[in-house]
């Protein structure tokens, strides 16, 4: 039931293309054109946590490594077919350049990865602007994966959940570790983060 309900959903959300927007999602799709976001947020967060950034480049490191292989592992145990790949779906589906990607689809990487990335960065940053932002960025992403024929929407909502999972859980681990280690560190707490000494004498 719910996968024929899938199947329905992707159908109805693959089928509304055209020329315009098959390029929009392709390069939306990639994976290179976000390289300027990603430099924009590590300059708010060195900003915003200064000498610890070396600390939270190696918790973000480590959330994308876990997202990535989560959902690589989960592809292979479900073994789930792409829409692309799906017999019964033959004739059906709107392909863009011909790309079809691996053969199984559950979960979608990319869906796991954004949100992974959105979560773990609007925690750290805590700006309502950006939290707003990032998740529509991260929605948008799973979007064009239903889109370009490659994911069916439950792959992209179940992908969504494993990577905002992932990274709620490497957050609640740094704050773990802030709180335990960093903040009692002069290192990482250095006079830049404290207010001035008043000076003495006349």
């Amino acid at each position: 039931m719910l996968e024929r309900f899938d199947q329905q959903l992707f159908l109805f959300i693959n089928s509304s293309n055209s020329p315009f927007f098959d390029q929009v999602m392709h390069a939306i799709s990639g994976r290179l054109i976000w390289a300027p976001l990603y430099l924009v947020i590590l300059i708010f967060l060195g900003i915003k946590y200064k000498r610890k950034l070396l600390i939270i480049l190696i918790f973000i490191i480590l959330a994308i490594t876990l997202s990535d292989q989560a959902s690589f592992i989960l592809k292979n145990i479900t073994q789930r077919l792409r829409p692309c790949n799906e017999s019964a779906l033959a004739g059906l589906v709107h392909l863009v350049n011909g790309e079809c990607g691996g053969r199984f689809s559950f979960v979608s990487s990319h869906a796991a990865n954004s949100f992974n990335v959105a979560l773990l960065s609007l925690l750290l940053i805590k700006k309502r602007w950006y939290s707003i932002c990032i998740i529509a960025w991260a929605l948008v992403i799973g979007y064009s994966r239903i889109y370009l024929g490659v994911h069916y929407p439950g792959d992209v909502f179940c992908g969504s959940i494993l990577g905002a999972l992932i990274g709620w859980g490497i957050y609640s681990l740094y704050v773990l570790i802030d709180n335990k280690i960093l903040k009692d560190n002069p290192f990482f707490n250095s006079s830049q983060n404290r207010p001035p000494t008043p000076l003495m004498g006349g």
